[in-house]
């Protein structure tokens, strides 16, 4: 058996971003329409993982062995949702294969698929095998090029789950915290005040909306970690001379 294992650039995480569309001119309307919203991103953005911490893989990998003359490929990768998980499905699948199998993790969310190899075979080991890595938000691909030789049930079982924990097992991983979305109605002489706080604690996706809110009042919308909303929100009152609106979770 030969074994290899490769690196290739690490793939984008997307994360939600919330916009205000509506363009509601009333203060306790847009306040009202808002909170809905952020309430909603939140829940959305919920339902795929929980707010914490889980690990992923940092970069692409793959992995190729042969194993009684069938060359198989894993290939893992990161992925945010299972949009982005058919996406890198259909980047790297071999139509000239003989299978194309796979599974993914997202959260409470996996999927799994035979590809044509006797049921149960071949997706469920490569899941079992990410979910027994602990690790979240990853999609393997395991291409199989047969050689001539039948592996038997036991045999494809132990090929596609191996070739997925030895690629899982050599792929660096990192902690993601995940992001809940926070939005605040800022007068617009403190929100010079307001975006150094906001760089201070690294949020994402800053967006300000000057023509919804009442006169003389931004509404600033971003992500930020899960475990800093309530340090931010503190910090951004303690620093301010008046009482700001945060719309969360």
């Amino acid at each position: 058996m030969a074994a290899g294992i490769a690196r290739v650039p690490s793939c984008y995480y997307r994360h939600l971003i919330l916009k205000n569309k509506n363009g509601l001119s009333a203060s306790l309307a847009v306040s009202t329409s808002l909170k809905k919203m952020v309430t909603n991103a939140a829940a959305a953005a919920s339902s795929s993982i929980n707010h914490g911490e889980y690990r992923s893989i940092a970069e692409r990998v793959s992995l190729e062995k042969e194993i009684k003359k069938s060359k198989f490929i894993a290939i893992a990768a990161p992925i945010s949702d299972e949009e982005s998980a058919l996406s890198f499905l259909s980047e790297v699948r071999d139509p000239r294969a003989t299978h194309n199998c796979w599974a993914f993790k997202v959260g409470q969310h996996s999927r799994c698929n035979d590809d044509g190899e006797p049921s149960g075979t071949a997706g469920k080991p490569i899941q079992s095998a990410i979910l027994s890595s602990h690790i979240d938000r990853v999609m393997v691909v395991v291409i199989r090029y047969f050689g001539g030789i039948k592996l038997g049930t036991g045999g494809l079982v132990r090929a596609y789950g191996g070739v997925t924990s030895e690629c899982l097992r050599n792929a660096p991983t990192c902690l993601v915290k995940s992001k809940v979305p926070v939005a605040m109605e800022v007068p617009f002489d403190l929100l010079g005040l307001v975006q150094h706080q906001l760089q201070h604690f690294q949020v994402e996706d800053i967006e300000q909306d000057y023509e919804t809110g009442k006169d003389g009042f931004a509404m600033v919308s971003f992500k930020v970690d899960f475990d800093q909303v309530e340090k931010l929100e503190n910090a951004v009152k303690a620093n301010c001379s008046r009482q700001l609106v945060f719309y969360k979770q």
